[in-house]
């Protein structure tokens, strides 16, 4: 019976549209998916455009913030190219950057990188669709300012790394992790050089694949002793790729739908149908035991986790399931529903979708010789391996060098999108509860102080952004964690106010996510309490 069931979703699962699994690394079954000015509001969340003089190294990567194509306003000074991963003159491999100077007088000594994940996919994606100055997020008409972008905080720096990735030159080399991180430091020293960065406290966030880069690349940091160059100061991980696919994807997922029933839709004979191969595949007694707190001990192998029949492989029966009730089921956003929309990256959510005359952003001419780019195909996931022979030999950052990190670090922030499919939070907090860190294993507590975020006057139809209790968090040792509601997996796209308060976290800006206040750039705000009675104008 439960082979039956199985073999006729894979059989209906033909007439749906395609994708593929971006960001994670994850190798998604066969369904072709994916991989005029605006106003400013009374109350600025962004200072207006400034600029500084370019130092003579710099200049060459000066970009015109009144020239992006398809860009109605300025968005201010940057700096884009290619740097080599060495010092090396005859350096082959180069990775591309796009470099935002901060207005903002409390960035003045930092400097923060952000990485997407794949392997393999832009952090042009990010900067375009999550946290640049700039939104082009698909479904809408045209590009917009970015009130939520990270570049009010503080100075950015997105990075198109390992070598094969976006505009990035050369072939890739890198065997693991450790490779990642060597060549991204080699890079990340010349950027310094060249734009006298030095000295600077440094922040590093990324998502999903990324929580194997961003710890990675820290460790490095750290390992250097150089704080003339690497000054690590903390860093921040959105719904990342910490441990297997066995906790972070197949336990928690029947227990997911559970929770997300409505939005699933599933009939009641494939639910009886999860929840019998949930038990008996041991997935069932597994979250039970293990996500407890405070933890239980260190976790066992995972049930069935070398199981190569594919009979305990919920997780792609939901999928199958839930694509033939919802085509448009979006694995990074489970509350999307069709239509389908377009995407100027060409990946409408979990989507490989190019409308009839349609043009990828980064991929046309204009648009890569307004930025200092290669001329050549760009693709938002690169279909080519980033490691030598398609596999990252490195173990899972929460099975290694995690803690490690943890302990160094003046803080450390994991967030998790409570929409999030690809990578689910009770996942990750199953990852966090096996770890031990600062003479401590796991949360002593479960996750359940509320984090706020700050209610505000944005106001503008093109950015709007909730305020108020955003889900919940907790704090131990050096770590917090917070899940965040209404947003899926790319939390600085699906919830831009929320991460732009725990960006305020991260650099220091603010004590606690849980606290009641103003966003810090926000001079529009009197409410000091942030209480729910304060008004927005609308």
């Amino acid at each position: 019976m439960r082979g039956s069931i199985f073999l006729s979703i894979l059989a209906s699962a033909c007439a749906v549209a395609a994708r593929s699994a971006q960001h994670v690394g994850k190798a998604l079954p066969e369904l072709p998916r994916r991989s005029t000015p605006r106003h400013q509001p009374e109350g600025q969340l962004y200072p207006q455009v400034n600029r500084r003089q370019a130092s003579v190294n710099a200049s060459k990567f000066a970009v015109d913030g009144s020239a992006i194509p398809d860009v109605p306003f300025d968005i201010g000074e940057s700096y884009a190219g290619l740097l080599p991963i060495s010092s090396n003159a005859n350096e082959t491999q180069e990775l591309y950057f796009w470099y935002f100077p901060s207005t903002n007088p409390a960035a003045g000594d930092e400097i923060t990188i952000w990485l997407n994940g794949g392997p393999g996919c832009s952090s042009l994606e990010g900067l375009l669709q999550e946290n640049g100055p700039f939104l082009w997020q698909y479904g809408t008409f045209a590009p917009v300012q970015n009130p939520w972008t990270w570049v009010n905080l503080t100075n950015m720096v997105w990075v198109e790394q390992p070598v094969g990735t976006g505009f990035s030159q050369g072939n890739a080399t890198a065997t693991d992790e450790t490779d990642v991180a060597a060549q991204f430091l080699g890079f990340f020293k010349n950027f310094v050089d060249t734009f006298g960065l030095q000295n600077r406290k440094v922040y590093i966030a990324g998502e999903s694949y990324a929580g194997y880069y961003v710890p990675y690349i820290a460790d490095a940091m750290l390992n250097s002793n150089d704080t003339t160059y690497y000054d690590v100061e903390s860093i921040m991980i959105y719904d990342p790729s910490t441990s297997t696919e066995a906790v972070q994807m197949q336990i928690p997922a029947v227990a997911f739908v559970d929770y997300w029933a409505p939005l699933f839709s599933l009939n009641a004979s494939f639910m009886d149908y999860l929840h019998v191969q949930a038990d008996s595949c041991g997935y069932t007694a597994f979250l039970n035991d293990y996500l407890v707190y405070p933890p239980a001990g260190s976790l066992p192998n995972p049930p069935l986790s070398n199981d190569t029949s594919g009979e305990c492989d919920v997780w792609d029966a939901i999928f199958y399931a839930e694509s033939l009730i919802n085509p448009c089921f979006d694995i990074y956003q489970i509350a999307t529903t069709c239509p389908l929309l377009w995407d100027v990256l060409g990946f409408p959510g979990s989507f490989d979708y190019t409308p009839a005359g349609a043009s990828v952003y980064f991929n046309r001419s204009d648009v890569q010789k307004a930025i200092n780019a290669p001329m050549e195909q760009w693709m938002e996931c690169t279909n080519n391996n980033v490691f030598v022979g398609g596999i990252d030999t490195s173990p899972p950052s929460g099975l290694s060098i995690l803690p490690g990190v943890i302990e160094r670090l003046n803080k450390t922030i994991i967030g998790h999108g409570a929409l999030d499919y690809i990578l689910i939070a009770n996942g990750t907090l199953l990852m966090i509860q096996n770890m031990t860190w600062n003479g401590a294993q796991g949360f002593t507590s479960k996750p359940s102080d509320e984090f706020f975020v700050p209610y505000h006057t944005q106001e503008d139809p093109s950015t709007l952004a909730g305020a108020g209790v955003f889900g919940t968090t907790h704090t131990e040792r050096g770590l917090t964690f917070v899940e965040v509601s209404l947003s899926g997996h790319m939390i600085p796209q699906y919830a831009p106010s929320a991460s732009y308060r725990l960006v305020e976290f991260m650099l220091g800006r603010i004590d606690s996510i849980t606290e009641m206040g103003c966003f810090t750039t926000d001079t529009a705000c009197t409410d000091g309490a942030g209480t729910s009675n304060y008004t927005l104008k609308m």
